[in-house]
């Protein structure tokens, strides 16, 4: 038998090719077309290294608050109290230290503590009590707000007392951005890290892909969306905390609005790099399309409903792409024709179960 010369340089074209194929990074893609059509549009302010200063540092926070979602997502359950958790923590660290007189440090400790007891809720309400995770977590998002508003009054709580929580938002580091933009990169790598090289990252993504093949496999479906949903309401508060600093005061409404942005960055990031898994690379690459053509679409004198209405086309169109990988996923080897379909089910539910139990011993 001959031996193939040319097979090595065609392996490496097909290994480049499904690195860089619009099936994993389209968003890649649309960025750049994004920044050509609005360098020409706009050619006076866009193209400009303050413009992509600017979508950084006014997307950060939302690129955390997309982040915090994805492990739980990950796991197969929603958090909508987010926003809630993100501003309950922002005003218990507020308060304390303008009205309580605490120092910047422990008042952010206790506040990222309230916010883990609010995972802490959410995991009985959604795990144990076994309530939709959709309404049970808008269901303490209520009971949030009820606390924010009884602490703060409905009042924005501000003080000179918060000028040292303002630096840990407010100082520049590299190329004169500041601290939150690295925060949010140093949070995505972790999660990276946590879903992707740990054993309990597998084990999110084998039940949120099939929770009753991940429970037939060893995995203690429960106890990990309990933890997802802790790990959310924690990263939430952390989140929460860096907002409150970077607008110096606790707003009561101040998580309110990246309840959409976040979804639909972590939405449109599930197309990306791993299409149809939630991940964290993919919602940081989101979140600056998204806010790219944001800032372009105001720079152009767009009105407001525009931006919105983009926004929302922009997050159709991932939810759809989402939903096409996952059924792609799950039907790659269905076999077709009437009658083998039927015979096939076991087989097709004993290879998904193999799938999530090599998952989780990997």
């Amino acid at each position: 038998m001959l031996s193939d010369d040319n097979a090595p340089v065609r392996s490496k074209w097909s290994h480049i090719y499904s690195v860089l194929s619009p099936g994993r990074i389209g968003a890649v893609y649309v960025l750049i077309a994004v920044c050509i059509v609005f360098s020409i549009w706009v050619p006076q302010t866009f193209p400009k290294w303050a413009t992509a200063k600017q979508v950084f540092e006014s997307n950060s926070v939302t690129a955390m608050a997309a982040l915090t979602l994805v492990i739980p997502l990950a796991s197969g359950v929603f958090d909508i109290s987010v926003p809630y958790t993100m501003t309950l923590s922002g005003i218990f660290t507020t308060y304390l230290i303008v009205n309580s007189g605490w120092p910047v440090v422990p008042s952010i400790i206790l506040a990222i503590v309230v916010a883990m007891l609010v995972g802490v809720v959410n995991g009985i309400v959604v795990v144990v009590a076994k309530i939709d995770a959709l309404i049970g977590t808008l269901a303490t998002g209520f009971v949030i707000q009820a606390v924010i508003l009884w602490r703060s009054q409905d009042q924005l709580i501000s003080g000179s007392q918060l000028t040292s929580l303002n630096k840990i938002a407010d100082n520049q580091w590299l190329f004169g951005l500041t601290l939150p933009v690295f925060y949010c990169v140093v949070l995505a790598f972790v999660i990276w890290l946590l879903l992707e090289r740990t054993s309990t990252g597998r084990r999110m993504y084998a039940t949120g892909f099939n929770v009753d093949a991940a429970r037939l496999a060893g995995v203690r479906t429960p106890r990990v969306r309990f933890l997802a949903l802790v790990a959310c309401a924690t990263l939430a508060g952390i989140v929460g905390v860096v907002l409150a600093a970077q607008i110096g005061s606790g707003s009561p409404t101040a998580g309110s609005p990246y309840l959409l942005p976040a979804f639909a960055a972590v939405f449109v990031g599930a197309t990306q790099f791993k299409p149809g898994h939630f991940n964290a690379w993919g919602t940081i690459l989101a979140t600056v399309l998204l806010g790219t053509i944001i800032t372009g679409l105001g720079l152009a004198g767009s009105p407001q409903w525009v931006q919105q209405l983009v926004s929302g086309i922009v997050l159709i169109a991932a939810l759809g792409l989402t939903g096409l990988e996952v059924r792609r996923a799950g039907t790659r080897k269905r076999p077709t024709g009437g009658q083998g379909d039927i015979e096939s089910a076991p087989d097709e539910r004993s290879e998904r179960n193999d799938i999530a139990a090599t998952s989780v011993a990997t």
